[in-house]
């Protein structure tokens, strides 16, 4: 991967993923070998290095990726404008120019329902989408007609992204063709807008039930499947992003279809950022390292990447807070 390659991707028009009638012998057949995903995971971190240029091209790839986000309870107009800025411009220009990476944005922004409308305006004219957490983030325990109309509320107001969450309980009693129609309102609710499934993985108890989670959201019509709201006592993992990947190379060879995948909570370092992308790679091949098919859900990880690239091209660390995104 080039540094030139990772400037300003061209916008790639995948066919999207229609859903297909629930297979619950398919469900049922979703198994995971929980001592070998962990085994294979742990070798992840130390065997994939990457240094130098190299380093600098896969990190600029993951900020092309990141879903740069703010969903907290103080959210503001001001601070959802300056996370805009930062999305349109995620490092310092001179450091971009460089790198030869001008033009490099994050992949979107993501925010709740209210602040929809400052991110829209903040982000006109840069082709860089705004996403919306819904249905009831994060429990999603909320009335179920309140949850498909506030999906419907969302579009409305310029989301192109809608990231909801499932019913954890209809996973933890089994009740796959619950979980089924539910994803598939969601579905049709978004209309235009594509849909991220986020499993809440921390809250299914195993790995089975994630893959078992993960095949019924695909076949319901999900864009994306998702780990985590990032407000779970854990969020994404790798044995859990494992699982998912898996999930999605077998419905992809079933179906054609690719899903898209997005790990989020607990990604803030640039080192684990890398080793979330060689997974990707050496489990989905290169088509899914673009934007369309994965993105970070992240609000820190930016800075750490940032204080890195900084590090390559004048060899001197900076503070933290120079970095921060809102």
């Amino acid at each position: 991967m080039s540094r030139s390659e990772t400037s300003l991707l061209p916008q790639l028009h995948e066919p999207r993923n229609p859903g297909m009638p629930l297979d619950m012998d398919r469900v049922m057949r979703a198994t995971a070998n929980r001592s070998a995903i962990e085994r294979r995971a742990a070798t992840l971190p130390g065997r994939r290095s990457v240094k130098k240029d190299y380093q600098a091209a896969w990190l600029a790839r993951a900020i092309s990726c990141i879903d740069l986000t703010t969903l907290s309870g103080d959210d503001t107009p001001g601070r959802v404008a300056r996370l805009c800025a930062k999305a349109r411009q995620p490092v310092r220009a001179d450091i971009l120019e460089a790198l030869g990476l001008e033009g490099l944005t994050t992949g979107a922004v993501c925010v709740y329902h209210d602040m929809i409308a400052p991110a829209v305006e903040a982000l006109e004219g840069t082709g860089i989408p705004v996403a919306a957490v819904s249905t009831g983030f994060p429990a999603g325990l909320s009335p179920f007609h309140l949850r498909v109309a506030e999906i419907t509320e969302s579009v409305k107001a310029g989301a192109r992204e809608i990231d909801i969450v499932i019913s954890r309980r209809h996973v933890l009693t089994g009740d796959w063709q619950a979980l089924y129609d539910e994803m598939r309102a969601f579905r049709e609710a978004c209309g235009e807008a594509h849909v991220k499934a986020i499993l809440a993985t921390g809250e299914l108890g195993t790995l089975q039930n994630v893959a078992r989670a993960s095949m019924v959201c695909m076949m319901a019509g999900a864009d994306f499947i998702k780990t985590s709201t990032g407000k779970e006592s854990v969020n994404a993992t790798l044995p859990v992003s494992l699982v998912m990947m898996r999930a999605i190379r077998e419905y992809y060879e079933e179906t054609g279809y690719r899903v898209g995948y997005k790990p989020a909570g607990g990604i803030s370092k640039a080192k684990d950022a890398v080793t979330y992308l060689a997974l990707v790679k050496e489990e989905l091949g290169d088509r899914w390292l673009r934007p369309d098919l994965y993105r970070f859900g992240a609000s820190s990880l930016l800075g750490d990447i940032e204080r890195q690239l900084e590090h390559h091209v004048t060899g001197a660390y900076s503070a933290s807070w120079r970095h921060a995104t809102s």
